[in-house]
């Protein structure tokens, strides 16, 4: 089975409007709710890709039961640990001309809602697969993936984590199945401004895998993307053409495209293509894409 984690999901509240008026009353010209988070994103893409997966997580108040029944509504399973106090967070999105986030904070996560999170992690068995994926809320250690990782050693649990700086550190000695920073977030783990070409991202991509990465994936937006494999093999592409509409979820995609393609071929150049395709499919619709706008694409 495939499980994601998202430690602070959200409900995302799209609307549109013409303009938006400081000071004054807007009106919408249309909205829409989506169940938010990085691991999320990666469930539901997983379910349209035909692959079952368990969204695990945190949740609370009427917010939580509405993002429960939501990640329902899209066909995936939910295990969240239900907290006592606070309110799964709402972020709002207001396209207007230009696009304005406001991001709510969520649930401050407690310890016993930990522990009944980690006890969700030591029911994994052999041949499971881990989605560890996003920022972490400010109340808990940076230590929090890697102590997963450490709690599953010794047993053959795939693991794949999207994520920056600390968090992606603390989890290279435990040998990841996969890790996909984008290349902006690649810069920033070497102290860098940016990698631009494919050379550098390759470059800081082999250091990551001698610090433990098995795979290295490295989203470029309208670059493409480049994949240092573990069998010694790179690829690297431009993405299908294209108009970008929506960047909310494309990188998710990526990561979901990929297990996906490399579970149905074991195949790293199949698992390559899928995963660039399904991470430009949702660029290039409102929102998460379906199997068949991301097969049109891989034609």
């Amino acid at each position: 089975m495939i499980y994601t984690v998202t430690f602070n999901p959200s409900l995302d509240y799209i609307v549109r409007l013409n303009e938006l008026e400081l000071g004054h009353v807007n009106r919408t010209q249309s909205e829409e709710m989506y169940p938010g988070g990085k691991g999320v994103n990666v469930s539901v893409m997983l379910k349209n890709l035909g692959l079952e997966s368990v969204a695990l997580g945190f949740i609370a108040g009427f917010t939580g039961d509405a993002l429960d029944w939501l990640v329902k509504s899209y066909g995936c399973r939910a295990d969240f640990i239900r907290m006592e106090e606070g309110a799964t967070r709402i972020n709002v999105k207001i396209k207007a001309g230009e696009e304005t986030d406001i991001n709510g904070q969520g649930p401050v996560i407690t310890q016993r809602a930990m522990r009944h999170f980690y006890s969700r992690i030591a029911a994994l068995k052999d041949g499971d697969t881990l989605v560890l994926a996003g920022s972490i809320p400010s109340a808990l250690s940076s230590d929090v993936y890697e102590d997963i990782l450490q709690r599953l050693q010794g047993r053959d649990v795939r693991v794949i984590v999207d994520a920056t700086g600390d968090l992606l550190k603390k989890v290279l000695s435990y040998r990841p199945f996969l890790i996909k920073p984008n290349s902006y977030e690649l810069a920033e783990l070497f102290g860098k401004k940016n990698c631009e070409t494919a050379e550098e991202i390759l470059f800081y991509a082999k250091q990551l895998q001698q610090q433990g990465a098995r795979n290295v994936l490295v989203s470029r937006a309208g670059d493409g993307a480049v994949l240092l494999s573990e069998d010694g093999r790179h690829f690297e592409s431009l993405p299908p053409a294209g108009k970008v509409v929506n960047s909310v979820g494309a990188g998710d995609s990526m990561v979901a495209g990929f297990i996906a393609g490399y579970m149905e071929s074991g195949d790293y150049a199949h698992a390559f293509q899928l995963g660039l395709c399904a991470g430009s499919a949702s660029a290039f619709h409102e929102w998460l894409a379906t199997r068949e706008q991301i097969l049109e694409l891989m034609q």
